[in-house]
């Protein structure tokens, strides 16, 4: 559901088109449900398309093909492939580092790519991470995000699943970067279909979470946002005060102590 073999250019102009034909068809349908998000304009159309992609995209081809595939390929052979497919992004971000001013994380990131490309066989093998060099993506939507751009409007991609306007800026600047803006059309399908079985072999531990919260869709969103908060800020992100919130809970609390047992 996350991340399957389809080029996100193409699920752009497909959510274009669908959203031109929904808004036309379901006027009416689009004036009950009134967007309360203001994070997430296309509300409507991206409920929609969390539909297509988690009741029938993902339950009948992307969890069953990361399954087969999860279950028939070789560990070490998944691990090596996977490693292989994440290499190419190491030179993305070193750019990205450097775009931030974290020039020892650039330099640390420029050392795994070499040694992992060279003694790791492309990087097939992670010998980098055994030196202290462990894997740190960093994306060009991170770097908008720290220097004080926002996510823009909350958007669930076909096939694709959730992301935001500032995440797809940041995700076409990567792929101008050197490897991957010389990676030819099938090889590049190749390289999204493994990230994305893996991808959705990791979302399996999470899967129950989904499933059983009130509303699924609003989960996503919300898990969505706060992951890139937190890899904006590297894993310290602000705490955010909400005094109508602050105020119920001393509210509730007063309540609490004011009982008579």
């Amino acid at each position: 559901m996350l991340h399957l073999s389809f080029s996100k250019s193409f699920s752009v102009i497909f959510i274009t088109v669908l959203f031109s034909i929904l808004s036309g068809c379901s006027t009416t349908a689009n004036i009950q449900n009134e967007i309360t998000d203001p994070k997430d304009p296309l509300e409507n159309l991206n409920r929609e398309i969390w539909t297509f992609n988690w009741d029938y995209l993902d339950k009948y081809v992307a969890k069953p093909a990361s399954e087969i595939y999860v279950d028939y390929t070789p560990t070490i052979i998944r691990e090596g492939v996977y490693n292989m497919v994440l290499n190419l992004n190491e030179p993305s971000t070193v750019v990205n580092n450097i775009l931030q001013l974290k020039f020892a994380d650039a330099a640390k990131t420029t050392g795994r790519f070499v040694l992992n490309t060279t003694v790791g066989l492309l990087g097939f093998f992670d010998p980098a991470s055994s030196v202290g060099w462990e894997r740190r993506e960093e994306e060009f939507g991170e770097v908008l995000g720290t220097y004080g751009v926002g996510d823009g409007a909350y958007l669930m991609l076909p096939a694709l699943g959730p992301s935001s306007v500032r995440e797809e800026v940041g995700d076409y600047i990567d792929k101008l970067y050197w490897p991957l803006a010389i990676i030819d059309f099938w090889p590049n399908v190749a390289r999204l279909t493994i990230l994305g079985l893996e991808q959705r072999a990791q979302l399996t531990e999470q899967e129950s979470l989904i499933t059983e919260s009130i509303d699924p869709y609003t989960f996503v969103k919300n898990a969505y946002f706060q992951n890139m908060q937190f890899k904006v800020y590297d894993g310290n992100p602000p705490i955010d005060e909400n005094p109508e919130d602050d105020a119920e809970l001393e509210s509730f609390l007063d309540e609490i102590d004011n009982e008579d047992y």
